[in-house]
C-alpha cells in the first residue's frame, strides 16, 4: 500500500510539475525582425526607378533578426545569397522601426555597404494573394557595384513579410 502511494504521488508531482510552462520573451529587435520577399530595383539620386529588377533575379529572401548583443539599436540583414550575396550589420531604432548603416562591412565577402532610409511599416502592403502585410524598404550600394552612376545611384531594396501563405511564395 505504501508503494501504491509513493508511486501515485511522483506521477502526481511530474504531472503537476510538467504543466508548469516557462513565459518566452522576444528579442530587442522582434519588431524590426523578419523573413521578408523582396525586390531589387535601380534607382536614380531622387528615389526614381531607372531599372527595374536589373539583374533578373525577381523576387527573392530576406532575413532581418538580431545579433548576439540583443540590443534594439543593431540588426543583421542577410539575403542568404540570393541576390549580392551580403550579410551586414545595421544600426537600427526598434521603437520607430528604423535602420541604416555607413560603411559596415558585408560578412560574407568583406565589402563595404551602406544601407540607408531603412524602414518597416506595419501592414502598409498587400502581398500577391491579396493579404495585408507588413512592408519592407531600403536603399543599398555595394562598394563592388560598378552600375553605380551608369544606371543608377543606389539599389532600392522593398517587400513584405513572409506570411505562409503559399500563393505568396
Amino acid at each position: 500500500m505504501k508503494k501504491l502511494l509513493y508511486l501515485t504521488s511522483i506521477a502526481l508531482c511530474a504531472i503537476f510539475t510538467s504543466c508548469e510552462k516557462d513565459e518566452i520573451g522576444g528579442t530587442a529587435t522582434e519588431a524590426l525582425a523578419g523573413q521578408w520577399y523582396v525586390v531589387y530595383d535601380g534607382v536614380d539620386e531622387n528615389g526614381e526607378v531607372t531599372m527595374e529588377d536589373p539583374f533578373g533575379v525577381g523576387r527573392t529572401l530576406l532575413l532581418t533578426y538580431n545579433t548576439s548583443k540583443n540590443t534594439p539599436n543593431e540588426i543583421f540583414i542577410d539575403d542568404l545569397g540570393n541576390f549580392w550575396e551580403y550579410k551586414v550589420k545595421v544600426n537600427s531604432n526598434a521603437s520607430n522601426l528604423t535602420f541604416s548603416a555607413n560603411d559596415s562591412i558585408d560578412y560574407y565577402n568583406g565589402i563595404t555597404i551602406d544601407i540607408t532610409d531603412g524602414k518597416i511599416l506595419k501592414g502598409a502592403t498587400h502581398t500577391p494573394s491579396g493579404a495585408v502585410a507588413d512592408s519592407i524598404v531600403f536603399y543599398v550600394a555595394f562598394e563592388d557595384d560598378e552600375y553605380i552612376g551608369a544606371y543608377w545611384d543606389k539599389i532600392r531594396v522593398s517587400g513584405y513579410r513572409y506570411t505562409g501563405l503559399a500563393a505568396d511564395e
